[in-house]
């Protein structure tokens, strides 16, 4: 007992290393269970050829995945900020790998839909406790350890367009069940971290700012800041769902692009977020979370206006920039809503990682219905303009008041 007393309060450099190997690993877990979500939204063009879906039934598989983790992400987040279960990293990954089966065997829409279901179970229960890993393992460097943690998962959904090209073309629906293998050691990785996160537990204690009292004036600040921050959620989840679940229609349409040249165009677009990602938590923990978040929307909001109006070589490199800028902000919302609600790691990962996969779930099934009434470029062009509602993000409380608000965190 006194060792370990010890070690938690001065740690040793093994240890440090030890802290990294963790962070390391929890972003590969995270790459692995992104790329296994990234499955369904690179079968869309599989499935509407082999089974004649329309754009709302494909954005309702997408519905599916996302909203059930949306719905579940601040429960599981709320209920293990008071009793943390590592374990469930692991339990979670099994549901994903058994839908993933499921889904590559499914004969029809509806067993579809039970498979994705089951992977968005899975996909609920991985990104708060993820999430609460990566911020235990992360230290002072909290935008860093959530950016390695965040471009894993980012990494994973940039991989849809290279899963569709290289697998899912020439082997079709089936070619999903070679998922099951990444799956199943994502769940090995995950038995290491619980072990890992349970060990962790004695020394790490997130409730000790949660219990301050604050006065009413700064908690009516606070959620008006809460609500803001959703709102840019919103923003960020419907423009990006567009890309990812119909982009590459437009491209077929428009420009008669196969399916392999539209996914190489969507790879671009979610590899540079990817990357974006990554150095947006970086650049947070050095010009503050507030200028980042406000740069990635006003920055990006004049490329993704011009992106349908040019020439498919223009739109390709528009696409790199705009992927890296407006993805640069993921982690670090992320952050500052941690950091806006102390104590509250897991319910504040939970809402606001889970809220981008709900406003996505509810953003494809929005956006096919409006891309089968107007056409799918007409509704490109419009969903363009969707970055411009993060500016609001100007009217967030600053890092400064933060630290104001909170001196001992």
């Amino acid at each position: 007992m006194h060792m370990a007393s010890t070690t938690a309060t001065k740690p040793i450099p093994k240890n440090q290393e030890m802290t990294l190997k963790i962070m390391i690993i929890i972003g590969i877990c995270h790459l692995m269970n992104d790329s296994l979500q990234a499955v369904v939204p690179a079968m869309f063009p599989i499935l509407e050829k082999s089974m004649s879906l329309t754009y709302t039934q494909l954005g309702m598989i997408a519905f599916c995945l996302n909203i059930i983790s949306s719905l579940l992400q601040p429960a599981v987040g709320f209920y293990t900020d008071k009793k943390p279960l590592p374990y469930a990293l692991p339990v979670g990954l099994t549901s994903t790998l058994i839908g993933v089966i499921i889904l590559a065997l499914a004969p029809n829409y509806i067993t579809i839909l039970g498979a994705v279901v089951l992977m968005g179970f899975g996909s609920a229960i991985f990104h708060p406790e993820g999430s609460r890993v990566a911020y235990m393992a992360g230290g002072p460097k909290r935008g860093l350890a959530q950016s390695i943690y965040q471009v894993g998962g980012n990494s994973g959904q940039a991989l849809a367009p290279l899963i569709t090209a290289i697998i899912l073309v020439p082997f079709g629906q089936k070619g999903a069940l070679w998922f099951a293998f990444v799956a199943f050691a994502a769940v090995m990785l995950l038995l290491y971290i619980a072990k890992w996160y349970s060990q962790r537990l004695v020394h790490f204690q997130p409730k000790t700012l949660a219990a301050k009292v604050v006065n009413k004036e700064r908690s009516n600040k606070v959620a008006k800041a809460m609500v803001l921050i959703l709102f840019i959620i919103f923003a960020r989840s419907w423009y990006v769902s567009c890309m990812t679940n119909f982009y590459s229609f437009y491209l077929i349409e428009q420009h008669s692009f196969t399916i392999k040249a539209a996914q190489i165009f969507l790879f671009a677009f979610l590899a540079a977020g990817a990357v974006g990602t990554f150095f947006g938590g970086p650049l947070a923990d050095r010009f503050g979370r507030k200028n980042v978040i406000l740069f990635s929307f006003a920055a990006s909001t004049p490329i993704t206006g011009l992106l349908p109006f040019v020439p498919p070589i223009a739109a390709f490199i528009l696409l790199l920039i705009a992927g890296f800028i407006i993805m640069s902000s993921f982690s670090v919302t992320v952050i500052y809503a941690q950091e806006l609600v102390p104590g509250k790691v897991g319910t504040m990962a939970g809402l606001t990682v889970g809220l981008a996969f709900g406003m996505g779930a509810i953003g494809s099934v929005s956006l096919g219905a409006i891309a089968d009434i107007i056409g799918i470029a007409a509704m490109i062009k419009i969903v363009g303009f969707l970055p411009l509602l993060g500016i609001l993000s100007v009217f967030l409380p600053s890092d400064f008041m933060l630290k104001q608000w909170y001196p001992e965190k």
